[in-house]
């Protein structure tokens, strides 16, 4: 079984950014928010059909863990009650998906951050999203502000209210910044790999997985620049008197596989214990084109791993092990699906 780990709804209906944009609309002129529109089926399964479903069979995957668009969480935009409105109608969503082809996707919820706002104002949609809506784990945003960094480092104890329950519900977070509205930094570009790195010193600095030993982090896109500048943090960890990485951080951060070229993969996978690797795409997501030099998509990131040299065992820990054990409700929905 081939799992993605990385997935996000950026084929959502038209009538859920006409709705986006009535909402902010209606913010900044101060009037009511407006009410959620009706989405039908049909147009669900249209969107998901001719796209993700399409691409996640023709790519020969099985199953993505599924959550909205990241880009589009935009929580430096509005207020709290925007965020909140926001997201609970996206998860919705996601669980409509979900609920229409339970074998192919499973839900990951987006959060109602805000900036200023204290992260334990998402402990509500986070426990209704695993509870009620059976989703499997979180996006959890370390720069709500969109490129200014104002809020505090993952390690800080205002954060710990969130973890709490994380680990409650026994449920791990993809860190996962949103767009930027710093002109300095390209959003999919930019921001996303600085997020990723900066998420990975900041928990190095820190000593969270002593308070926390059960919280589990995947970072994405490959891990940002920490593989390949993999002995500069292990230099600074033991500048920092930190133990060596794999004591310190390895245990509870994981890396995914969306990394657009093979030297890329090929350098993960050589520096990064295969325990912490799971296999992504976050297909149709920031780069959709064909790359002129091999003639496929630059994010069927299945060929990359394919053309590893790697043991039956090891690829199937990649594809789907790591994935089951990292996330627990989706290897328990697996075998409540007859997929063992």
């Amino acid at each position: 079984m081939i799992i993605d780990c990385h997935g996000h709804y950026t084929t959502a209906p038209e009538p859920l950014q006409l709705f986006r944009e009535a909402q902010l609309k209606a913010y900044k002129d101060g009037k009511a928010l407006p009410e959620v529109p009706h989405i039908s089926d049909e147009q669900i399964q249209e969107s998901i059909e001719k796209n993700q479903l399409r691409l996640l069979i023709e790519r020969g995957s099985d199953m993505t863990i599924f959550s909205p668009r990241a880009s589009a969480m935009a929580h430096h935009i509005g207020d709290e009650a925007v965020s909140r409105q926001w997201t609970s109608a996206c998860n919705d969503l996601i669980k409509r998906v979900v609920d229409l082809y339970p074998q192919h996707f499973i839900g990951v919820c987006q959060l109602p951050q805000s900036p200023g706002v204290p992260i334990k104002n998402s402990v509500a949609e986070l426990e209704r999203c695993v509870t009620e809506l059976g989703f499997v784990g979180c996006n959890l945003n370390p720069d709500p502000s969109g490129g200014h960094w104002t809020s505090k480092p993952l390690t800080d104890k205002s954060w710990y209210p969130f973890y709490e329950k994380m680990v409650e519900l026994d449920v791990p977070a993809m860190i996962h910044v949103s767009g930027s509205c710093n002109e300095n930094f390209h959003a999919t570009g930019a921001h996303y790999m600085n997020a990723d790195t900066t998420a990975f010193m900041q928990l190095l600095q820190g000593d969270l997985f002593k308070d926390f030993p059960d919280l589990r982090f995947i970072i994405p896109h490959g891990g940002g620049a920490v593989p390949y500048h993999w002995g500069r943090y292990r230099g600074l960890a033991d500048m920092l008197k930190q133990p060596p990485l794999r004591e310190h951080l390895m245990k509870n951060v994981f890396f995914d596989t969306c990394v657009y070229h093979q030297p890329g993969i090929d350098l993960l996978f050589e520096v990064i214990d295969l325990d912490n690797i799971l296999f992504g795409s976050e297909m149709i997501g920031a780069v959709r084109g064909i790359d002129p030099e091999t003639g496929n998509y630059f994010d069927d990131t299945k060929r990359y791993i394919d053309a590893l040299d790697l043991t039956d065992e090891q690829r199937k820990q990649v594809y789907s092990g790591n994935a089951r054990r990292v996330y627990p409700g989706l290897d328990k929905k697996l075998k409540e699906l007859g997929i063992g």
